[in-house]
């Protein structure tokens, strides 16, 4: 049953004309926006669009981060950039923390819906080509996002 009325289903591109985007530092290849934090449950809502045959830089995930593709394909790559996966758009995932590796997008921009859960801390790891952490991106950091995007659209 499920399977007939998904054949019966039309597509639709995801409309991102209202939505402000933002770069994230220096990173290339995506820009975000941020939807919601929750301090008391901890819990960081963003999305981000990745450009076409790109790939961000190289990260892993320290907290449980489910997503969704809203547009395109979201690819993920391993360290050395081979292909790891593609999710095609209406995949949704809940991945613990994991592996370092890189995303990014197939022949058309990738938007993706994050929701990062229950960490206090450090959410992401940035990391160089050996697998040393160069950087990270904390609860802190997504708290000063959020309030600087809310302050940007008043």
């Amino acid at each position: 049953m499920a399977t007939a009325a998904a054949a019966n289903t039309r597509s639709f591109a995801f409309d991102d004309r209202n939505i402000r985007w933002y770069k994230l530092g220096d990173f290339d290849y995506f820009v975000f926006a941020m939807l919601d934090v929750d301090r008391t449950r901890q819990v960081v809502d963003f999305i981000a669009k990745s450009e076409p045959n790109q790939q961000i830089f190289l990260h892993r995930h320290t907290a449980l981060t489910n997503t969704i593709v809203l547009q395109g394909e979201h690819r993920l790559y391993e360290p050395d950039g081979s292909l790891k996966e593609v999710r095609p758009v209406g995949s949704y995932t809940s991945s613990a923390p994991g592996e370092p590796h890189r995303e990014g997008a197939g022949a058309e921009d990738a938007i993706v819906f994050y929701s990062v859960r229950g960490k206090d801390g450090v959410l992401f790891e940035i990391l160089d080509d050996k697998l040393n952490v160069a950087g990270t991106l904390a609860m802190a950091d997504f708290i000063q996002a959020f309030e600087e995007q809310k302050q940007a659209r008043s």
